[in-house]
């Protein structure tokens, strides 16, 4: 069994669902009662944030790697970082890793293409959704991203990081970001919305939207995660 090792704290309220998912996977996969082991290295988010703030993704990349480099030799075969918005230096941290790393991104674009999905729209922090490391990934695959409008992004990012990353769900927020979803739907005829923010789908919770899938980020990481324990 390969020992994973998790960068968390990107906001705590997500790492907690990731442990919480991963337990849940591996005890179905399993069957028999146990429980796996993995490592957990709950990052300061507050630096995090300070250095997208200041545009700094070379610290924001040695941030990450010092964390990684720690679960490495804490015994992790294998890692993921438990955010989607630092994988926006995720190519530069993979390529200097100890140890491989499965990417959120990837994961993501893998089910969505499983799924058939051409046409998405794009939820996160505004760091999420104004950079191309998701566009990136999915155009490969022929799949088009489509972000909310200047005002809807500015709603999303105030509300993830003062609400949802602190840990108040709310349900006037809740509304507030299906609308967002109904407004998309409405003007380009989206296939579905990728939740890249592992805090949206505490409060995004079901599976699907009035039939648009909700492609939620954190499961679809946790799985991958899994199945590469037992691989």
């Amino acid at each position: 069994m390969k020992t994973l090792g998790i960068i968390g704290g990107l906001g705590p309220e997500s790492t907690v669902d990731y442990y919480q998912r991963i337990i849940a996977l591996y005890r179905e996969r399993t069957g028999d009662g146990s429980y796996p082991e993995f490592i957990i290295n709950s990052v300061d988010l507050k630096k995090g944030l300070d250095f997208m703030d200041a545009n700094d993704l070379t610290g924001m990349a040695d941030y990450l790697l010092q964390g990684v480099g720690k679960l490495a030799r804490a015994g992790a075969d294998f890692g993921l970082i438990s955010a989607n918005t630092p994988h926006i230096v995720f190519e530069e941290v993979a390529s200097k890793s100890p140890i491989p790393l499965i990417s959120i991104v990837e994961a993501t674009c893998a089910a969505a293409k499983t799924r058939k999905l051409k046409q998405l729209g794009l939820f996160g922090t505004r760091y999420t959704i104004q950079a191309n490391f998701y566009p990136k990934v999915f155009s490969r695959e022929g799949i088009e991203l489509v972000v909310p409008n200047l005002e809807d992004q500015e709603y999303i990012h105030d509300k993830y990081l003062n609400e949802l990353v602190p840990g108040k769900f709310l349900p006037e927020t809740r509304d507030g970001l299906l609308a967002i979803v109904d407004r998309m739907k409405a003007k380009i005829d989206i296939d579905g919305v990728i939740l890249a923010g592992t805090e949206l789908p505490l409060i995004l919770c079901d599976p699907d939207h009035k039939g648009i899938p909700l492609l939620d980020t954190t499961k679809i990481h946790c799985q991958a995660a899994v199945a590469e324990m037992f691989s």
